[in-house]
């Protein structure tokens, strides 16, 4: 990993050396802008950091590529390049809506030349002739995928225009940026609001689109969408959506329901949209989604059924849905769900710094902040001042310079208690859940811990669950969408490129249609072993894995093998300074070509593999240590050293030691005293580890700008401080402690 940054940084600094003419008064001329734009793209495009990118990432070099070809009036190559990137990006045309906005203005620029016509007109022509070739399935995305931001694309223009102002030459990292930059505004601008009008019409020549405002018994307001296809006009069940994003994305859902042959319904939460209520996100889902559902159930255009889908926040809302459980909610399919309290906006009992981010997001306005969410560099500074402060966590608000009452109040909950418990099913209320249920999650989907907690917890209390789990090489968005080509820039493999969609709408028929159960679902866990192209299927999780082998903590230099267990007790001591705030990031080689990074962790490495094995499931194990204060916060990370030497990340897991036996009761560790850690909540993946491979363990503590920090004195991490620190976190690591590996064999 080192090397690759060090190489990454010698190609920064390459582009950053190379220069290019741009005249100072294209910053304030926009006519010279304009004349100026083309030819610098035109010299971008046969430069070897562009041409660089095709043997590094073929997605990266035809995103960038036909950009500056549409910069360049390379039109018709342009639109090329975008079939060639979207191909790239996933198969079965799953994104052959993707950037689809680029694809109009070339269009249009083509006709408009061809046809000597007004670029309005152009437009026009040049959208109704490819809205012809879309399949349903990807119209339902039009309105989201135009929907350009004019005024922030200007601004992010004027931004990189003021890095130019006095300079009569640019490198080419700010070239490209520039370009991209300009393009935006120049596309979003040039269509907006016509391409919006376009849309529209044709979605009114095929969709019954309607918008009401329900008043629930205690008076508050709930706006609802409901999408229904022209030709359907009998009853159909109704697919709903519980959507605290409000804005493009409600009409897209209920798109998407219609053209599977459903009625699609969104309800957004109290506080968004037409509702002047206050906005409280999770508290209120479980009362509101019961009489949401009674009502669509007795409209006219429903059959009596309802499901439910959606992913993230949508995904917790159906587990909030089935506390109190309405007879006409026959299933639902929640995807990536939340897992409020278990793993948002605390993980393991960790609250995250993202946390204040995203309730900003979905409160600053009735629909959501979009540009305020995505201005990372705000975030990213807001948190490294409360970082670099030693303030409390407690004050990361009034340091962004906006008190918040939710986030204090979600502070004041560190354990999973009735707050959280109140807000989803809890232990003997997953009893009462006699419905069908499909969950979907991915091996790196940020609520993958969420997710399988309600799954986990379902099977526990219900032995006659019929719950189905399918989880793979996804990421957040993959799976509540489709299975994309490359996540975390690697390849996946092809069966694992599936349509997410299609899986969800054909268990829907299955279950509210008496349709076919979906091929994919021949058990009740459906997982797809990476590395070996093929999904296996096994009734419980516990069955993901035949064995497994114990990676103790150990230096192998002193054993014959790090998966025996040690012959006499020992420990590594590690020292933390939780007063260092200015502390550089440290790497271990792990071969001639990667590194990872050590900051705060111990390092252990496996022998070399002498055959190929199968990891599957999420470690356990234990941590057996000695501190010299009452808390800490653990984390601990597993590595694929691979044959190639290049590393890939398996499974984390991050824990606060005081709630690691019971995240509903702290437990303080006595110091000096040897306690045990149990690993619970890792990370699940599935992959075939190649013989010649090496594992890898770093297990150490978390801190960074990330989360909040443990200071170990006891008292509510909320509201320690950097005075609180006293003298560096001593830990010692028993070699009897050990991660344990799950190992899947036919």
């Amino acid at each position: 990993m080192k090397i690759r940054i060090l190489l990454a940084l010698i190609f920064v600094n390459l582009m950053q050396a190379q220069k290019f003419y741009f005249p100072k008064t294209a910053v304030t001329d926009s006519a010279i802008l304009d004349k100026q734009m083309p030819l610098l793209a035109t010299k971008l495009m046969t430069q070897p950091p562009l041409l660089k990118f095709k043997k590094t990432s073929n997605l990266a070099f035809s995103d960038n590529l036909f950009r500056l070809q549409i910069l360049a009036k390379e039109y018709k190559k342009s639109i090329s390049t975008l079939a060639d990137y979207r191909n790239e990006f996933a198969d079965n045309n799953m994104a052959g809506n993707r950037f689809i906005i680029y694809e109009f203005y070339s269009l249009a620029k083509l006709a408009e030349e061809k046809e000597k016509i007004s670029f309005h007109d152009a437009l026009q022509k040049a959208f109704n002739k490819k809205y012809e070739s879309l399949s349903d399935k990807l119209i339902t995305k039009l309105g989201t995928a135009v929907d350009g931001d004019v005024q922030n694309s200007r601004k992010v223009l004027n931004e990189a225009l003021s890095k130019q102002k006095d300079k009569d030459s640019i490198d080419y990292s700010s070239a490209l940026s520039l370009c991209k930059s300009y393009l935006n505004y120049k596309t979003f601008s040039s269509l907006k609001p016509q391409i919006i009008q376009l849309v529209e019409a044709k979605d009114r020549e095929k969709f019954i689109i309607e918008t009401k405002d329900l008043k629930t018994k205690n008076g508050n307001t709930l706006t609802i969408t409901i999408v229904r296809k022209k030709e359907n006009t009998s009853p159909l069940p109704v697919i709903l959506t519980n959507n605290i994003y409000a804005g493009p994305f409600d009409t897209y859902f209920g798109k998407r329901a219609a053209v599977y042959n459903y009625v699609g319904a969104v309800v957004n939460t109290r506080g968004k949209r037409n509702s002047n209520d206050e906005n409280n996100p999770f508290e209120h889902e479980s009362q509101d989604i019961y009489e949401v559902i009674d009502w669509v159930s007795q409209q006219p255009w429903s059959n009596g059924k309802v499901g439910m889908i959606g992913g993230s926040y949508l995904g917790f809302s159906q587990w909030a849905a089935v506390k109190k459980l309405h007879p006409a909610l026959k299933t639902i399919v929640p995807q990536v769900a939340v897992g409020i309290g278990i793993d948002y906006p605390a993980q393991n009992n960790i609250f995250m710094s993202y946390m204040l981010q995203w309730i900003n997001y979905v409160t600053n306005n009735k629909l959501t902040d979009e540009a305020d969410f995505n201005n990372f560099t705000k975030w990213d500074s807001i948190n490294t001042a409360w970082y670099k402060s030693g303030k409390s966590f407690r004050a990361l608000d009034t340091i962004s310079g906006k008190p918040n009452k939710i986030f204090q109040r979600w502070l004041d909950h560190p354990g999973y208690d009735e707050y959280w418990q109140k807000m989803v099913p809890y232990k003997e209320d997953f009893a009462k859940i006699n419905i069908p249920i499909l969950t979907t999650t991915g091996y790196y989907d940020d609520d993958q811990i969420g997710a399988l907690s309600y799954f986990k917890a379902h099977h526990q209390y219900n032995k006659n669950a019929n719950h189905y789990l399918v989880i793979g090489p996804y990421d957040h968005g993959g799976a509540q969408s489709y299975g994309f080509s490359y996540v975390g820039g690697r390849k996946i493999d092809p069966a694992a490129r599936i349509s997410i969609d299609d899986l969800a709408f054909s268990w829907f028929d299955y279950i509210l249609k008496n349709g076919k159960k979906p091929e994919l679902l021949k058990d009740r866990i459906n997982f797809q072993v990476m590395n070996t192209n093929t999904w296996k299927h096994v009734p419980a999780l516990e069955n993901m894995h035949t064995s497994t082998v114990k990676f103790y903590l150990q230096d192998r230099k002193n054993m014959s093998s790090v998966f025996n267990q040690p012959s006499q007790k020992s420990f590594i001591k590690q020292i933390v300074d939780l007063k260092n705030r200015d502390q550089k990031d440290t790497y271990h080689s792990v071969s001639k070509t990667d590194s990872v990074k050590v900051t705060n962790s111990i390092y252990f490495e496996s022998e070399v593999l002498d055959k190929d094995l199968i990891i599957s499931g999420n470690p356990g194990g234990f941590f057996n240590v000695s501190i010299n204060k009452k808390d800490f916060d653990t984390d601990m990370y597993l590595y694929q050293v691979q044959p190639d030497g290049k590393t890939f990340l398996l499974s984390t897991h991050i824990v606060r030691a005081s709630y690691a036996k019971d995240n509903a009761l702290r437990q303080l560790l006595e110091p000096g005293k040897i306690e045990q850690i149990p690993i619970k909540n890792s990370i699940f993946i599935s992959k075939k580890i190649e013989k010649g491979s090496k594992l890898v363990l770093l297990v150490g503590v978390n801190k960074s700008p990330a989360w909040q920090i443990n200071y170990g004195t006891g008292k509510d991490v909320n509201n320690e401080t950097i005075k609180d620190s006293g003298e560096p976190l001593e830990i010692k690591w028993y070699n009897d402690s050990y991660v344990e590996i799950p190992i899947y064999q036919e």
